[in-house]
């Protein structure tokens, strides 16, 4: 299988998805029980949002050169289940009569302090991808392999949130390379519009009386003009300019 080319095996975001629900399945079937979850409804619910933050990210990475605004789309869709998540663990606590941890407080600041190598894939990335991901995860032992589902579940807090954060980062960078390089759509357009421009001087069409570039034929589609043909400057939107068909 050639995945290679898949830059989501790069991510930060999605390496921690990847430590988020290997703990959830673990924190799962070690504390959930037929009596605090006797139809099964809890396990199928934390674990299916923590597999979503993983799929969506790889699949909103994946339609990068296609489509911006489906790639921000799900990158927003894994936020928001990781933070359904978040409030799974934090119920945990409040049944159990536990406060989450303060930000303040020193368990917290040594799970937030934990910090991810950065990959080093080489050919065999979903061999290695999988060995990085594992070691990443390890790093939280401490606290993930703990017998008290009370530190388990503020350590998945913890990493659940900062996941949020990092997450709504990238949703940022994706904006903002949207609003510079425009979507599949703009995309689809330019490369149109280039294709009408060059087939208009190949066909000698006049040049726009406003800016000197050459026109292209454009059909009205309102007005008293609908269905009839008229020169278009090729920069338009940014000229107006437009000429009768003789």
């Amino acid at each position: 299988m050639q995945i290679s080319n898949f830059g989501y095996f790069w991510l930060d975001t999605w390496v921690m998805a990847n430590i988020i629900q290997l703990a959830t399945q673990d924190f799962c079937a070690r504390f959930l029980n037929r009596t605090n979850d006797p139809c099964g409804r809890q396990y199928d619910q934390m674990t299916m949002a923590a597999r979503a933050a993983p799929a969506n990210i790889a699949e909103g990475n994946s339609r990068h050169s296609t489509s911006k605004e489906t790639e921000m789309r799900l990158t927003d869709v894994a936020r928001a289940t990781l933070a359904e998540l978040a409030n799974d663990y934090a119920n945990w606590l409040l049944r159990h009569e536990q406060i989450p941890w303060s930000i303040h407080s020193a368990e917290y600041k040594q799970v937030a302090n934990v910090r991810l190598d950065k990959p080093n894939y080489q050919d065999d990335v979903l061999h290695q991808s999988s060995i990085h991901i594992l070691s990443q995860k390890h790093r939280f032992d401490t606290w993930l392999l703990s017998d008290n589902s009370m530190t388990v579940a503020n350590c998945m807090l913890v990493l659940c949130n900062r996941l949020i954060l990092m997450l709504g980062k990238q949703i940022e960078n994706q904006l903002s390379t949207f609003k510079v390089e425009g979507g599949f759509t703009e995309a689809l357009t330019a490369e149109r519009l280039s294709y009408r421009a060059e087939q208009s001087k190949q066909d000698e069409s006049p040049l726009c009386p406003l800016c000197g570039k050459p026109m292209i034929k454009r059909m009205a589609k309102k007005g008293i003009n609908s269905g009839r043909e008229f020169w278009s400057c090729s920069a338009y939107p940014q000229c107006n300019g437009t000429r009768n068909i003789i």
